[in-house]
């Protein structure tokens, strides 16, 4: 009874943990513990069915606290009622916590041997490296670290799970230590001296060019007749232009519209595609704006597309990455009526491009695309010397979710050493710099527009050549050892 008890204790208090280094909480000091009070209980349960049930609470109980205001989108926008949007949370919250419930029963027998610092920190690592493939990414143990000047000189070599890895070494340590381990273990956090050899990130601020942003402020519910589609492109462009044209300011590089906020479609609708193209050429700066492209077989697509200086068609990217709920329905989920307005759902992208802006080479990706690194990676790896997000946060609310998606870019701007515009269509419109401060933050939910500091860049960081190889070698790592563990040792009669 007192192990089942402290299988329950370690694994709620592992999750409020965890949750509490993101918004709304946002303490991320705590990032090197929270993995403690669960690996402290795991190493005093043999049997794996309770170890993967605690983790399996552990994880649904995190994803509710992190993940909540899903189900205020599916509420408002997918047409549940509050039951049902309940019972869709605690599905999703089942799903996504099997990560962790995995990761439970494989560390118990772990904790249990000498090497239990560096083998727990890589299977840690290893899991977390699997959410995206499996359905879902957003925040990982090492998005905590944004704010930390010696974890984060990790992030240009091996990106976020680096700094995963190192929470999760030093939380397995104290674990240790709390079971009265042998101090010489704890040898085993000495390569993490290291982190002190890397080179800091350069805070320097140092940029040459201005883009103009804007805001929108949609509202995601709006009904549009033909007039008010109509007052709300020629309200937009003025203001886009009343920016860009200001003499105060030096000439825009660039002009951006938010992922598509309205029913803004530049291939069918002539007016529209008026309205942007004199934006773009009285702006004289490329513009992109969001827009809803097809298929050959009509399916729609969540596109960006880019205008050069004059107005013509310079180039187009569809998103590849599309949000679970939002823009497709997942097979068994077909009683949750898709969020986006459009018809059907979604066709996926071909994947990575990099768009020509003049001699320039834009990495845009679109909203939710932000939670996978490897794959924003893969626009500077191509040559972007900027990266641009386009999202729509208004289904958000007023939930934390905003700001925990501005945590996920501000990341993918320090791995890839690029400066990261990004456009919202009512917040968080900002500008990241290479080492992820943010600058020229909008107000949330203001039509504002947004003068956005950046520079091109065209260095590749380590991480931007070679992608997720840590990750992928700690999961190897991680089940290795776990298999080790199942060896029988052989002890002579005495």
């Amino acid at each position: 009874m007192r192990l089942s008890w402290l299988l329950v204790a370690g694994s709620c208090l592992t999750a409020l943990l965890l949750a509490a280094l993101f918004p709304p909480v946002g303490w991320p000091a705590l990032a090197p513990l929270a993995l403690v009070p669960l690996l402290f209980s795991l190493a005093h349960e043999p049997r794996a069915g309770r170890r993967f049930l605690a983790g399996w609470a552990a994880g649904a109980l995190f994803w509710i606290l992190v993940c909540g205001w899903i189900r205020d989108v599916l509420a408002n926008y997918g047409g549940l009622n509050h039951v049902l949007s309940w019972v869709a949370l605690a599905l999703f919250a089942l799903a996504k916590g099997l990560h962790l419930a995995v990761f439970a029963m494989l560390a118990g027998p772990l904790m249990r041997r000498a090497w239990a610092i560096p083998a727990v920190a890589a299977l840690w690592t290893g899991i977390e490296r699997t959410h995206g493939p499996l359905g879902f990414a957003w925040l990982v143990l090492g998005n905590a670290g944004i704010g930390m000047d010696v974890p984060m000189r990790l992030a240009p070599w091996i990106g976020v799970y680096g700094l995963s890895f190192v929470f999760a070494m030093i939380a397995a340590a104290v674990t240790a230590m709390w079971l009265r381990r042998r101090r010489a273990e704890l040898l085993w956090l000495s390569p993490l001296l290291l982190l002190w050899i890397l080179p800091p990130l350069d805070r320097r601020i140092v940029y040459d060019r201005e883009a103009v942003a804007l805001q929108p402020n949609v509202a995601a519910d709006a009904r549009w007749d033909e007039r008010s589609l109509r007052d709300t492109m020629r309200r937009l462009a003025f203001r886009t232009l009343q920016a860009a044209l200001d003499p105060a300011r030096p000439p825009a590089s660039l002009t951006l519209w938010p992922e598509v906020p309205a029913p803004f479609y530049y291939y069918d609708d002539p007016q529209f595609r008026r309205e942007v193209t004199d934006t773009a050429r009285l702006a004289r700066a490329p513009f992109l704006f969001g827009t809803v492209a097809y298929t050959p077989d009509r399916e729609p697509l969540n596109s960006a597309v880019l205008l050069d200086a004059a107005g013509r068609l310079a180039g187009r990217y569809d998103k590849a990455r599309l949000v679970p709920f939002g823009e497709f329905v997942p097979a068994g989920f077909r009683w949750i009526r898709k969020i986006s307005s459009e018809a059907g759902d979604y066709a996926a992208g071909e994947g990575a491009r990099v768009l020509q802006a003049g001699d320039h080479g834009l990495g845009v990706f679109i909203c939710y695309e932000s939670a996978f690194p490897d794959y924003v990676r893969q626009f500077a790896a191509q040559g972007a010397e900027v990266l641009v997000n386009l999202t729509n946060d208004g289904y958000f609310g007023r939930s934390a979710a905003r700001a925990q998606h501005l945590l996920l870019a501000r990341m993918r701007a320090v791995e890839n050493r690029r400066w990261l515009l990004r456009a919202a269509n009512d917040g968080i419109t900002a500008s990241i710099d290479p080492s992820g401060q943010v600058w020229a933050r909008l107000p949330e939910r203001e039509l504002r527009t947004a003068r956005l500091p950046f520079r091109y860049l065209s260095t590749r960081t380590f991480y931007t050549r070679h992608g997720d190889w840590f990750a992928w070698l700690c999961l190897a790592a991680g089940l290795g050892a776990f298999a080790a563990t199942m060896i029988p040792v052989y002890r002579p009669l005495e």
